[in-house]
């Protein structure tokens, strides 16, 4: 029989699964739906349904999350301080419309939680923080950027010689494909962060060994958990991920989500839990300062910068208040 405390965690892994669902849809929908190429409910049903399918595509990112970041075997409620901590972070900057990042979130209240339990840092794999977290914390933004540069370049070249109103026409359509391949690309990453904190959960309880791969159970109860997040929506963030950082076209939009999603998708493959966020709001800011650079509003999107930056260690943080915290009570 699993402690109780186990079930908390899981309890608690499913409820920060659902928050990231809602959380991140302006990430997958936001450009659709600003440039009407489809409605609010028409965006969210068809992100949730696509975040759904992603989530059950692959365990790379999972294992990485489970196996990669920790080398010591934590107590249950360990993990359920990274959790706690990355929901408060999770809710502070849905609630101000910041399109955070909920991986980063996970990931620093599980470093930090590990941290204050082991009153050391031998027990962080650095190797693995450096070469899966912070590498491609820095570098897929900056990819998502050229790609959505690219593309919108591309699409320039292509289309220079038909009318805006055609063109208009026919990515109006072509965003609906790019809306659903950055939705699923984003179950494919962000919803396999929660299953490798589950099987994590799992294996230090004993439920599991330590060898086993990511339960079927779990895949399907994190993509059933985000697709119903996914369809609460994310509205404030959405108004920033829209429309503020710049102005979107149907073409622009539908550049700045096929480069994002491709670029999401080579992180996965590679096993990087990277952030939706980070990239689509990059890829945005590329596709928007193809004419040119005034277009893209750069107070905004340096104050969007900062919360990346800031994500990690302030999770670091929270998550280690909250094992000090529980650990104290439990002691009681």
């Amino acid at each position: 029989m699993p402690s109780s405390i186990l079930i908390w965690v899981m309890v608690v892994s499913l409820l920060f699964e659902f928050i990231n669902g809602f959380h991140d849809t302006a990430n997958a929908i936001a450009t659709s739906v600003y440039t009407r190429a489809l409605s609010a409910k028409e965006a969210i049903l068809l992100a949730a349904v696509m975040n759904f399918c992603g989530a059950l595509v692959s365990e790379k990112v999972a294992l990485t999350i489970s196996k990669g970041l920790v080398n010591i075997e934590l107590e249950q409620y360990v993990i359920l301080s990274a959790l706690i901590g990355a929901i408060i972070w999770n809710l502070i900057t849905w609630w101000k419309g910041i399109p955070s990042s909920s991986s980063h979130a996970l990931i620093g209240g599980l470093l930090g939680a590990t941290i204050v339990y082991t009153a050391s840092l031998d027990h962080i794999v650095w190797s693995g923080v450096l070469e899966k977290v912070i590498i491609p914390l820095f570098t897929s933004p900056v990819v998502g950027f050229i790609f959505g540069f690219f593309f919108m370049k591309l699409i320039f070249i292509a289309f220079a010689s038909w009318s805006q109103r055609k063109v208009n026409k026919l990515f109006l359509k072509l965003q609906i494909l790019s809306a659903a391949l950055i939705a699923y690309s984003h179950g494919n990453n962000d919803a396999q962060k929660t299953m490798g904190i589950m099987t994590l959960a799992l294996m230090t309880g004993g439920v599991l060994d330590s060898n086993s791969g990511i339960p079927l159970w779990v895949k399907i109860a994190c993509a059933t958990t985000m697709a119903a997040g996914t369809s609460i929506g994310g509205w404030k963030i959405m108004k920033t991920m829209g429309g503020g950082v710049t102005k979107l076209q149907p073409a622009s939009g539908f550049a700045a989500q096929t480069g994002a999603a491709l670029v999401i998708e080579g992180m996965s493959f590679f096993g990087a839990p990277v952030s939706t966020t980070h990239v689509i709001t990059t890829a945005i800011m590329g596709a928007g300062s193809v004419k040119r650079l005034s277009a893209v509003k750069w107070a905004i999107a340096e104050s969007i910068v900062t919360a990346w930056v800031i994500t990690l260690p302030i999770t670091m943080c929270l998550g280690g208040m909250a094992a000090f915290i529980i650990e104290k009570l439990m002691a009681l």
